[in-house]
């Protein structure tokens, strides 16, 4: 099938490089041409594992091609898939601008009937919208589907490749069906394919991650009273994760959920909420949480050392918000650390992935360090912020050696405190 995907960020180049991948004919487009440049010689401007290798094998083989010019690609394909930006506004809502510009480009240069499908995460009501504006500009016929991702970062081209599920939601039988081709190699085994209408598929990306976010914040919030009423918050989550009712995903206490999904999405579907009269009084509790659990850890570690950190250097180990990604929006690590430099704290940070990322945001407020153990030199103390793999079993020995105090704030539950007090560590973590 020949298809046109719009947008070249996280959701853009994995679901264009995963199309490729199963024979089809992809255009992705993009207005950066420095970007587009990168992209065919191999480049890749995001780190997602996998994605690298599905770019340079698809482009090779003509499959995968970038384009700056919307209206040719548009002109060579029957599926456009819009995946812009939809950036989040002062009041939590999203940005829309984006989505209704490409909509209006696509309109101006259909050459016959199309199946614009919404991939970017939008609100209830965005296809209507979008057909609105489509309708303005051609007279060619035309359905809109929204076709919400569920890609998580760090395991995207998995998820796309191997989905739960794929929702499609479409007002038209034609559509349905031509949606329906696209996905069925990666549904061979199981029809995972869930068909409903447009506003309800543009609901259900929002209702998923918000139900999420808001167990996170339900564990954070068991978390809190467990160290409060001298529980074990681990021995609480077991309790609760092995009734399978409640699940053991999304149940670990730590410093709070970052992201480009989680804090946007929660935000803008309680800002629809209040556009339709109505308080989203548990998704509110949710977004509310979270903030707090970033202050809660940031006050942990000022506890220890007092409000004048002057003379305090922290090593900060992950400034990613989740391991596997090189994404820092939203990362708990950003807020924790301004925090920290505000009361005149010295950061010695390392993340395996971000580090670039890291210096777009910090600049030189922070020492970028070469690895995990050059950053705790002369440190005193460790912040864990991000569960790498490669910090789950360090030397301890080493690190008691570089770091000027054997103190180690773990905001992600990972080591253990028996362990660490036989090595003479003092150790703070999360819901203990």
């Amino acid at each position: 099938m020949k298809i046109c995907v719009i947008g070249t960020g996280y959701v853009g180049l994995v679901a264009g490089a995963c199309l490729a991948d199963m024979g089809n004919n992809v255009i992705c487009v993009d207005n950066d041409e420095k970007k587009l440049a990168q992209l065919e010689r191999g480049i890749i401007p995001i780190y997602e594992p996998g994605l690298e290798e599905l770019v340079k094998i698809n482009t090779a083989e003509k499959r995968l091609v970038f384009s700056s010019n919307l209206s040719d690609a548009v002109k060579k394909s029957e599926v456009c898939f819009i995946a812009v930006g939809t950036p989040q506004n002062d009041d939590g809502s999203a940005d829309l601008s984006y989505v209704f510009q490409v909509a209006e480009d696509i309109a101006k240069a259909m050459n016959g009937y199309k199946v614009i499908v919404d991939k970017s995460t939008v609100p209830v009501g965005t296809a209507d919208k979008v057909t609105e504006i489509i309708k303005k500009y051609t007279s060619f016929e035309f359905d809109v589907v929204s076709n919400p991702e569920f890609l998580k970062q760090g395991n995207a081209v998995d998820d796309f490749l191997l989905p739960d599920r794929v929702i499609i939601g479409a007002n038209s039988q034609r559509a349905t069906a031509i949606m329906q081709e696209i996905y069925s190699p990666y549904l061979r085994t199981a029809n995972r394919i869930v068909i409903m209408d447009v506003k309800s598929a543009e609901m259900t990306k929002y209702a998923a991650n918000s139900f999420l976010a808001t167990k996170i914040s339900f564990m954070n919030e068991i978390a809190t009273l467990c160290e409060k009423v001298g529980a074990n918050a681990e021995m609480v989550r077991i309790g609760m994760a092995t009734d399978t009712r409640i699940g053991n995903k999304f149940l670990f206490p730590g410093v709070g959920y970052g992201g480009s999904c989680f804090p946007k999405d929660v935000k803008a579907l309680i800002q629809t909420g209040r556009e339709h009269d109505y308080e989203m009084i548990i998704i509110q509790a949710a977004d509310e949480v979270n903030k707090r659990q970033k202050a809660r850890f940031a006050a942990k570690i000022i506890s220890r050392f007092g409000e004048n950190l002057q003379n305090i250097t922290f090593a900060v180990w992950g400034l990613a918000f989740k391991p596997k990604t090189n994404d820092m929006r939203e990362a708990p690590s950003i807020y924790v650390i301004n925090e920290l430099i505000k009361r005149g704290a010295k950061i010695q940070g390392f993340d395996p992935k971000a580090m670039e990322t890291a210096k777009l945001i910090f600049g030189d407020k922070i020492h970028y360090a070469s690895n995990s153990y050059s950053a705790l030199k002369n440190a005193d103390a460790l912040i864990l912020m991000t569960e790498w793999n490669e910090f789950r079993r360090p030397d301890y020995e080493k690190m008691a050696e570089l770091l000027r105090q054997k103190i180690i704030f773990d905001g992600r539950n990972q080591y253990d405190r028996k362990k660490l007090s036989s090595k003479g560590f003092e150790y703070y973590n999360i819901g203990e």
